[in-house]
């Protein structure tokens, strides 16, 4: 009897434990929407929103599966996107508009803004006789070939009256970008200041000491840089997908400014090699430099002005001598961001 008993119970058990996985299978076996997506550089600190939400489940609360893979330079994402290889990268609006005004149906589409300053610089050693733009002529500038701001070079050259025939460009890896200025194989690198900046400090050099920059946004570059797009399918395919990806996004950046040291922890755990005091710096200098427009106490951190952003056109168009001047709404799209309030109380 008292065997028979067990067996009942064993039995009753195992039922209800099926019941109970069965009842599970849908909300388990349901797929989530898979997003791969490229980052605009190797991990670091001023990257640590993203993991975040992937860490704390942002991401997966809203049904999606995201794949975050390290970049090349951030206008390598751009083609990568257009090309189908990924669904989004975190890559340079004013690359994204060069594609749009040359292959308007397969550019990615900005839809959250988060680089709302213009970081983009070519730093020369602080004893170079280089002091403005127009100094660049009869010297060798490098930079890596996916760098945003050796891209825009032309731009800039062309609001500062540079003539670039007398301007030698040299790509190189981007690792070697500090060191070469440094042994004095070039007279100046491309590259984004904060970038640059913890690169040479890395390496050993003072940048404070060593190193001064020439900004483009002292020459009338008041240009957007790094944003969050998606590519053109995808959108329309996907849109609850796009708004449910910057709903987790917004929150994550919420959580990274309310406490940095999380944010980087989550970095250290994709990238366990990096210093954590150098990427916790570059995050809250990112913060600092590159994403404190005035514009975001009014419009909030996401959004763009479309005065600004339409003026950011033209010059690329001009510069770049592009055949069609790309819509601001073509190259971005505010319908998936997150209600106002929610993106005015980041800083």
């Amino acid at each position: 009897m008292i065997a028979r008993f067990k067996r009942l119970v064993l039995s009753a058990s195992s039922a209800a434990a099926l019941g109970l996985c069965l009842s599970m299978l849908p909300a388990a076996a349901s797929a989530q929407i898979p997003i791969k997506m490229t980052l605009n550089w190797k991990y670091e600190g001023a990257q640590a929103w993203f993991f975040l939400a992937q860490e704390r489940g942002y991401f997966k609360a809203e049904g999606l599966d995201v794949q975050i893979d390290q970049g090349e330079g951030s206008a390598a994402g751009i083609p990568k996107v257009a090309a189908g290889t990924y669904t989004a990268a975190f890559g340079d609006m004013n690359a994204l508009i060069d594609l749009a005004g040359r292959r308007p149906a397969d550019a990615p589409v900005g839809v959250f803004m988060l680089y709302n300053v213009a970081p983009f610089a070519v730093a020369v050693k602080k004893d170079s006789p280089i002091k403005e733009p127009k100094d660049f002529e009869g010297r060798t500038l490098g930079g890596a070939a996916n760098d945003g701001a050796l891209k825009l070079f032309p731009t800039l050259a062309k609001i500062a009256g540079v003539d670039r025939s007398k301007v030698k460009i040299s790509n190189m890896a981007p690792n070697l970008r500090e060191q070469m200025l440094l042994r004095n194989q070039v007279d100046g690198v491309f590259g984004y200041v904060n970038t640059i900046w913890f690169a040479a400090k890395l390496s050993g050099m003072n940048p404070e000491l060593d190193m001064r920059f020439i900004k483009y946004a002292d020459y009338g570059l008041d240009l957007y840089s790094n944003t969050v797009m998606f590519s053109r399918k995808f959108v329309k395919e996907h849109p609850e997908a796009v708004k449910g990806f910057l709903r987790a996004l917004n929150k994550a950046i919420k959580d990274v400014v309310a406490d940095p040291d999380a944010g980087i922890a989550a970095v250290l755990k994709r990238e366990p090699l990096l210093k954590r005091d150098l990427e916790k710096e570059k995050l809250l200098a990112t913060l600092k430099r590159d994403m404190s427009h005035p514009e975001i106490a009014r419009i909030g951190l996401g959004d763009v002005d479309d005065a600004r952003l339409k003026r950011a056109i033209g010059l690329v168009v001009e510069a770049n001598q592009l055949e069609s001047t790309p819509d601001a709404s073509l190259v971005f799209d505010r319908s998936f961001l997150p209600p106002r309030e929610e993106r005015l109380s980041h800083f």
